[in-house]
């Protein structure tokens, strides 16, 4: 197992959901923990659990945290010792091997980037996450908000990183790779994604299965949908806001439809809850990935509660555990190589 820190003062719940969180995943996977944050509260909680002399959680003091209104490149050069400053560290100094960080996405990137530092080659990191399709599976989107203006060079090193991601951590033999676009012909969309077409047709790392269009991403058509950090992170947020409108209509629709329908509904909320919401449900996933840089950084959500945080952790050690930095450097160096 991996050893992973989780900055327990990160997010709306913290610290007492993120404290909660860990000793979950520590109880169901043997998964060994650093929290790092004010000691004092955190080792309170421990101690209201029972779990404050588990050999397998350790308690490492910060004295500050990085709010979620803050700039996050100026607060983290001032807050040396925020806690997402100091589990980062941990990272980089090879005391764990790897970061889940609730709470300020712009904090966690940063974190990452000047905390732990780029893969070299890759110039941004990006935000990967994974997004349930039609085939019982998920459609990874990458970039979902880490890059806001890219080129074309970092839109090609995302989709080499969401390749790694989704072959060695989630096993998808041979991942098709697309091209968020607004058709599927090569001369689409903006200078930006034409020019990106050139390059991934050009690359000989991973086979490329070219431009995919927004309506593509929940039919499972490809594995892995590459865009720049804006675009991405509105499809995500617009896909959230999509699937509560969506609840909100059925639930209405069974209110207005008499007896019948409440009947029928209250016969499929079982298999709908067990079936169909466990797939939307962020926490089952625990938090995204930030790939590109020199170690693994899970992004938890700010709301993320004790189930999420089991799960980020268990997430953190996976991605983890396949090394998906070494196998990034690997490919850069063989593509150098040729040159």
């Amino acid at each position: 197992m991996k050893k992973v820190a989780v900055d327990a003062m990160g997010g709306d719940f913290a610290p007492l959901e993120i404290v909660l969180g860990g000793i979950q995943a520590v109880r169901d996977y043997k998964i060994p923990i650093v929290l790092v944050g004010d000691s004092e509260q955190i080792r309170k909680i421990l101690a209201d659990n029972g779990e404050d002399a588990n050999s397998l959680i350790e308690v490492i003091h910060a004295s500050q945290v990085i709010e979620m209104g803050e700039h996050p490149g100026m607060a983290f050069r001032k807050k040396k010792d925020a806690s997402i400053s100091v589990a980062a560290r941990l990272v980089k100094q090879g005391k764990c091997d790897a970061v889940v960080a609730p709470g300020s996405t712009g904090a966690a990137v940063t974190a990452g980037l000047l905390g732990i530092g780029r893969i070299k080659g890759i110039e941004r990191p990006a935000i990967v996450t994974p997004i349930p399709n039609e085939k019982g599976g998920h459609t990874f989107l990458i970039d979902a908000g880490a890059s806001a203006n890219p080129k074309p060079e970092n839109l090609l090193q995302n989709a080499l990183l969401g390749y790694n991601y989704a072959k060695y951590v989630r096993h998808i033999k041979e991942p098709r790779v697309g091209l968020l676009n607004i058709g599927s012909e090569s001369t689409k969309g903006s200078a930006l994604m034409t020019e990106t077409y050139e390059l991934l047709s050009k690359q000989t790392w991973f086979p490329f299965a070219g431009n995919a269009e927004g309506r593509d991403i929940p039919t499972g058509e490809f594995d892995v949908v590459v865009s720049d950090g804006f675009t991405g992170n509105v499809v995500l947020k617009f896909g959230e806001g999509l699937g509560k409108l969506f609840i909100t209509l059925l639930k209405d629709s069974i209110y207005r439809g008499g007896v019948l329908a409440k009947l029928g509904g209250l016969l499929l909320k079982p298999a709908l809850k067990k079936y169909m919401m466990k797939k939307f449900d962020y926490a089952e996933e625990g938090g995204a990935p930030l790939l590109g840089i020199d170690g693994t950084l899970i992004i938890s959500h700010g709301s993320s509660r004790a189930k999420a945080i089991r799960n980020a952790i268990r997430l953190a050690n996976q991605v983890a555990e396949e090394e998906i930095p070494t196998l990034v450097k690997n490919t850069l160096n063989v593509a150098i190589e040729s040159e």
